[in-house]
């Protein structure tokens, strides 16, 4: 039937458009997030990772760094190595159903906190706090680590406004954690990475240019073309690579406290920045079988959309938006 009853008369039905939740771009944001993370599940389910290589390769993030990181690290390593099979199990689960409970519209406040609760977990016993405190950090790494872009993107992204004065926040990132709160995070963040890259084994000839081609490493060969190309290319002026990107990390760092139309294309150069590391990285080595996650970029780029400048940042009031 086309109609339902009210108050003793016929009405037509209302439209089904305006029965669906409509996708703001928070929301949109949020489901990039849960496939992310739902992949990780997928690449922790690889064979590989039910060998001895995979607690081998956890153990090796311990080098370099302090005992109280070291430590625990080892003691994982070697618990994992003994119940192997059952824990990356469960490890594959939790994350396959942290990206399902993001997606969820009824579960999403439970699945971001405990992605946050999950990212620091792994960021301390999987990737040694990101390699900050071992020496010279790895940008082809993921440096800071990208576990913990999990983290933030989840607190940014958190289902609630906070906007005390009522006007629309500036950009989806600030709608929970507040415009300047947010904006912190992103100078801390991209500041960290120039930093990074001003480090000594990036100042040398080839530097960058020798990680960026272990990163072609068991590559199909469609991607592993340009990685190596893309390390040749920096070969020689390692000083002078690594000087601009510390540049560009910057410029990105502090312009985005600028008005919105001039920080419109420091998100570009974000994008930009973050697209140029995904290749670096080799695309996380997804292809590789050996991968946990697709490394950095993908999360930098997510993170760049969130700070996208819009003249209209909220949902439109529709049964069921509020809490996405």
């Amino acid at each position: 039937m086309s109609e339902t009853l009210a108050v003793g008369r016929a009405v037509p039905d209302a439209p089904a458009a305006a029965l669906t939740p409509s996708l703001d771009g928070r929301r949109k944001l949020q489901l990039a997030l849960g496939g992310s993370w739902l992949l990780d599940g997928i690449l922790q389910f690889q064979p590989s990772m039910f060998t001895k290589a995979f607690p081998a390769m956890l153990a090796g993030t311990a080098a370099g760094n302090p005992a109280f990181v070291a430590s625990p690290i080892h003691w994982s390593a070697t618990l994992i190595t003994h119940h192997l099979v059952v824990l990356n199990a469960i490890f594959a689960t939790i994350q396959v159903a942290l990206g399902l409970g993001i997606a969820w519209r009824p579960t999403v406040r439970l699945a971001l906190a405990a992605s946050v609760l999950w990212s620091l977990a792994v960021w301390f016993l999987g990737e040694g706090l990101g390699g900050v405190l071992a020496g010279p950090a790895s940008l082809t790494d993921g440096a800071p680590g990208a576990v913990i872009l999990y983290a933030l993107l989840a607190v940014l992204l958190w289902p609630a406004d906070r906007e005390p004065d009522r006007r629309p926040a500036r950009f989806i990132a600030a709608r929970a954690a507040g415009e300047k709160t947010a904006l912190a995070l992103w100078t801390v963040l991209w500041a960290s990475m120039a930093f990074f890259a001003l480090q000594p084994g990036y100042r040398t000839a080839s530097g960058f240019s020798d990680e960026i081609r272990d990163m072609a490493a068991g590559q199909p060969g469609w991607l592993a073309w340009p990685v190596s190309h893309l390390a040749s290319l920096l070969a020689g002026p390692g000083l002078l690579a690594a000087s601009l990107l510390a540049a560009a990390f910057t410029v990105t760092a502090f312009s985005i406290w600028l008005p919105a139309r001039a920080a419109r294309p420091v998100i570009v150069l974000a994008l930009v920045l973050a697209a140029f590391l995904w290749l670096a990285q080799g695309l996380g080595g997804v292809f590789t079988g050996g991968s946990t996650d697709p490394s950095s970029g993908p999360l930098l780029i997510l993170l760049a959309l969130a700070y996208w400048p819009a003249a209209q940042a909220r949902p439109e009031a529709v049964p069921g938006a509020e809490g996405a």
